[in-house]
């Protein structure tokens, strides 16, 4: 009952108006507004005027007297024509730039909002779906707010104006028109609200398809490599065709909105027409006045029905701005402490995990950490170990804040991480992650990342330090060579010794690496790693190693399994318990030593 009072309170909540949310946005740019609506304004009298010059003119212009009445009306028209063009002109213009400028404002503000969620929002939510939102659905609004607005603003000011000088023209045939707009008004709503519940569905199978895509896109080696082409373009066309099945429902909601609304219009001109031409024949008004009654009622009548159209379009685009707000309302799950306590300076070095529990919001019945508890001193360097699963990346995650623990304390230099500004805290470690992230820019900028607005000196000394100066150098265009989405024209050895040299320029005094050799072949591994002894001179250092060749000199190994430290001490001192490291070590060095006389031989 609780989930159904909740469904049911969340589907009342997004019955309102999410466009109403963009209004903050336009009212940002009063001057593109103002320029708008007095455009639009223009437009709509001057349009309004043009019944009244047909009047005149069937009334009192087709007589041989009045060929000079005739000429100057007709001068008028074309005054009026160039008013009505360059009012329209006006309107475009304001219209599609606010359209625009208020997009690409959303547009920022969505991503860096998204820039500042907690991993725990992208543990559950797909790449793919965030970026169909931050493009597919900016792109709908831009059209809502910019053309769509634009029409619907225009017809709804030349409907108004249309049905008071119907009013002035004629009472009588103006309570026909009138009495059936209710007819028109009521259907109108009832159908647009069908429409943004298909357009939102539409909108989510569409955002499906693009996740997928983006995935497949991305792994698209492996799929290859797999034979599984068939396999992936099936599965995007199935996604691909339930996206068309429900925008086409979407679609069929629209066009009997549209057929009915037009239908019942001019269905009521034709009556008013009907009895107009009986008001003539008696002499009640003049055939003028007819006229210019009719050319309103057509006004108005034109006006509702683009205005069933526009209602359809302005419902898909609420569907869009409630899922752009869906994700604007996403609350951090970490954030700075109103008054967030400043970590010393210069900075110490110190870690400190403290009875640490933790599991992940995704599963939240899964504990990763189980009461961990260990001191890094300022310069140590300090060994993780373990099997996989162990808990050992879920420490560096701790420690960077992305997640907080369920229960303990983890401080830096003295601080609990919880009452300090996470910037701060990132600020001070430096990462070598197992899973390196290249972007797709030059290897220069890949590495000044580091240290945003390094010199080129400074990123050259670090590449030179991570010894990746001499591959860079035989690239196409050195430095200032792309290379490629996820770094894929880098060998996985060139990637991890770019994110080294990445982690060497931002010298932070703590450094966390997790396999930062693994993917180096023995030469460069040696090398790289006396790269990095020079490195973590001086620092805390926290190792994350599989392999234990890579943690013999750390001046402590922690063992971890479960979630737990189940040993602690050097090499030496672990090889002698005869436990779980020296279990680890004998399979390693032995696989080794087996390796090497099989090559020998």
């Amino acid at each position: 009952m609780a989930d159904m009072a909740f469904e049911e309170a969340d589907r009342k909540r997004r019955s309102l108006k999410p466009l109403r949310r963009i209004f903050p946005y336009m009212s940002r740019y009063k001057g593109m507004m103002a320029g708008a609506m007095v455009s639009l304004i223009l437009a709509a009298v001057t349009t309004l005027i043009l019944p009244l010059a047909v009047r005149r003119m069937i009334d009192h212009g087709f007589t041989g007297a009045n060929g000079a009445f005739i000429n100057n009306y007709f001068g008028m028209l074309v005054l009026l024509a160039a008013l009505l063009a360059i009012a329209s002109a006006g309107r475009y213009y304001f219209v599609i730039t606010l359209g625009e400028r208020i997009v690409s404002d959303l547009r920022r503000d969505v991503f860096t909002h998204l820039t500042r969620l907690s991993p725990a929002f992208f543990d559950s939510t797909q790449s793919g779906e965030i970026v169909s939102r931050l493009t597919a659905d900016t792109t709908q609004i831009k059209s809502a707010v910019g053309a769509t607005a634009s029409v619907a603003l225009r017809n709804l000011i030349l409907a108004f104006g249309a049905i008071v000088m119907m009013i002035v023209t004629s009472p009588k045939l103006s309570g026909l028109v009138i009495a059936a707009i209710p007819l028109i008004i009521i259907p109108l709503v009832a159908f647009g609200r069908s429409v943004r519940r298909r357009s939102r569905a539409a909108q989510d199978m569409l955002a499906h398809a693009t996740a997928y895509a983006s995935e497949s896109i991305v792994s698209v080696r492996t799929l290859q490599a797999f034979t599984n082409e068939k396999l992936a373009t099936g599965r995007f066309a199935a996604s691909v065709d339930d996206a068309f099945l429900a925008a086409r429902a979407s679609v069929k909601a629209r066009a009997i909105l549209t057929a009915f609304a037009i239908f019942m219009i001019f269905s009521s001109v034709v009556a008013v027409l009907w009895f107009g031409s009986r008001d003539v024949l008696s002499g009640a008004i003049t055939p003028g006045t007819l006229g210019q009654f009719l050319l309103y009622s057509v006004f108005a009548a034109g006006a509702l029905g683009a205005l069933s159209e526009v209602w359809g379009e302005l419902s898909q685009a609420s569907g869009a701005a409630e899922r752009l707000m869906e994700i604007l309302a996403e609350v951090p799950a970490i954030t700075a402490p109103a008054n967030p306590l400043a970590l010393p300076q210069p900075p110490v070095g110190s870690v400190h995990f403290e009875d640490v529990r933790f599991n992940y919001p995704t599963r939240p019945n899964a504990p990763a950490l189980k009461g961990l508890d260990f001191i890094v001193q300022p310069g140590e360097t300090v060994a993780i170990v373990g099997p996989s699963g162990a808990g050992k990346s879920t420490v560096f995650s701790l420690l960077l804040r992305y997640y907080d623990p369920v229960s303990g304390c983890i401080r830096v230099d003295g601080v609990d991480l919880r009452q300090a500004d996470p910037s701060d805290v990132r600020s001070r470690i430096a990462i070598v992650p197992q899973d390196t992230t290249i972007f797709a820019a030059s290897a220069r900028d890949n590495i000044g990342f580091g240290r945003p607005g390094a010199n080129d000196a400074d990123i050259e000394s670090a590449a030179k330090a991570a010894l990746a100066h001499d591959f860079i150098m035989a690239l196409d265009h050195g430095y200032d060579t792309q290379v490629g989405e996820r770094g894929v024209t880098l060998s996985g050895g060139q990637r991890q010794r770019i994110a080294i040299a990445r982690a060497i320029l931002r010298d932070a005094p703590i450094l966390l690496l997790d396999e930062a050799t693994s993917a180096l072949d023995a030469e460069s591994e040696m090398l790289v790693q006396k790269a990095l002894d020079h490195l973590m001179e001086g620092r805390t250092t926290l190792v994350i190693a599989h392999r234990l060749a890579t943690v013999l000199r750390a001046d402590r190994i922690l063992v971890m399994e479960d979630g737990r430290i189940v040993e602690e001490g050097t090499h030496q001192t672990l090889v002698k318990k005869d436990g779980i490291y020296a279990s680890l070590a004998k399979l390693q060095f032995e696989a080794g030593a087996n390796a090497f006389m099989g090559a020998a031989e």
